[in-house]
């Protein structure tokens, strides 16, 4: 009777103790289905916040640099000068400060964003056009114009310090290795000729005391000689230089994963790095042509705007065009404050003011690393 009892033990009771047993810890349980992370929609309006910041800030700057000089100005009385012509602060603002506000801004941005392509382009966190020896190029092609062809004025410096520029960017690739060529090598090949072409331009001006005469201030880097014309006359260089230099921000952050990568996602490397070289060669003749050579301004601002933007091309190239042009504008100005009743070159008060603040850029990398 137990047997049959056992046996005869019912659905349900059997059904209960299958169920205690598949519940039992040897037993595995389900595999739990997690929800997809939320997609991060905050970055590109923080992005586009960052840029807003920097056009205001940008915007401020430039007003500064039209009220402030040998004749100090308030912001209203710049802004009548501008405008006004019957304005006693018209001449000042309108023949003197304008041009110079306009080709800081111009200079500035074709800088900032010539260094952040080179630094995507060769993977070199170094590169400049004041380091690897671009605007050494320029300087050198436009001291040979000056001393020895007689050309005088930026409508014949652009052409010689776009010429020296692009003969420099391709010696510079050539002798750090082509293809091969590591950042290392690029840094190496650079300021070698760098510091050879400096020298040359040095020896020139000292030889030929006509040339030193015309060329002093704009060997340091000067904005104070800019006039409506000359930013007439580099605008349509650095203009495409900028649209060449903007093109090619998506194609870089593919180039970035490696040319069998980027080649994979359509990009081709060749191109790219010719349209780079092009874009250098536009932007670093124009600014050097119009300033003279100018430093810092390349190397420091992206390493800066990277801080804010990420590696991301796209907004990196837009935020160097914004705030470059501030930093080269802020210098100008300290230079002017600091110096009364003169003034001290911006190109000075740019290596003054980059150099510790690079240095410092360097220390806390170091010490994040660490």
């Amino acid at each position: 009777m137990l047997v049959n009892s056992v046996a005869g033990r019912s659905p349900p009771t059997q059904e209960l103790a299958l169920s205690v047993i598949d519940s039992s810890p040897t037993a595995p349980a389900p595999p739990a289905t997690l929800p997809p992370p939320p997609p991060r929609r905050g970055r590109p309006a923080a992005r586009l916040t960052g840029l807003l910041v920097a056009f205001l800030l940008l915007a401020a700057v430039a007003a500064v640099s039209l009220a402030v000089g040998a004749k100090q100005l308030t912001l209203a009385e710049a802004w009548q000068g501008l405008w006004d012509s019957d304005s006693p602060a018209h001449v000042v603002v309108r023949q003197m400060r304008l041009p110079r506000t306009l080709l800081g801004l111009l200079a500035g941005a074709a800088l900032g964003v010539a260094g952040a392509v080179m630094q995507a382009v060769t993977r070199n966190p170094l590169a400049d056009p004041g380091l690897l020896g671009i605007n050494a190029g320029a300087s050198a092609a436009v001291a040979t114009a000056a001393a020895f062809l007689g050309v005088t004025g930026v409508d014949g410096y652009v052409w010689f310090a776009l010429a020296g520029a692009a003969a420099v960017t391709a010696l510079v690739y050539a002798v750090g290795g082509g293809r091969g060529a590591t950042p290392a090598r690029l840094a190496l090949a650079g300021a070698a000729l760098n510091a050879a072409l400096y020298s040359y331009v040095s020896a020139v001006m000292l030889l030929d005391s006509a040339s030193l005469e015309k060329m002093r201030f704009w060997t340091v880097g000067s904005l104070a000689s800019a006039d409506l014309a000359t930013v007439v006359r580099v605008l349509p260089f650095a203009a495409v230089g900028l649209v060449i230099a903007l093109a090619t921000a998506r194609p870089l952050n593919a180039l970035a994963l490696g040319d069998d990568q980027a080649r994979a996602l359509g990009a081709r490397p060749a191109v790219i790095r010719a349209a780079v070289v092009v874009a250098v060669t536009l932007l670093c003749g124009a600014a050097t042509a119009a300033c003279g050579p100018l430093v810092f301004v390349g190397l420091l601002v992206p390493h800066l705007v990277r801080a804010l933007t990420g590696p991301d091309l796209r907004w990196l190239l837009p935020a160097c065009a914004l705030l470059a042009p501030v930093l080269l504008l802020g210098a100008d100005v300290a230079g002017r404050v600091l110096g009364r009743p003169g003034e001290i070159q911006v190109g000075i008060m740019t290596a003054v003011l980059g150099g510790p603040l690079f240095l410092h850029l360097v220390t806390r990398t170091r010490a994040v690393r660490s």
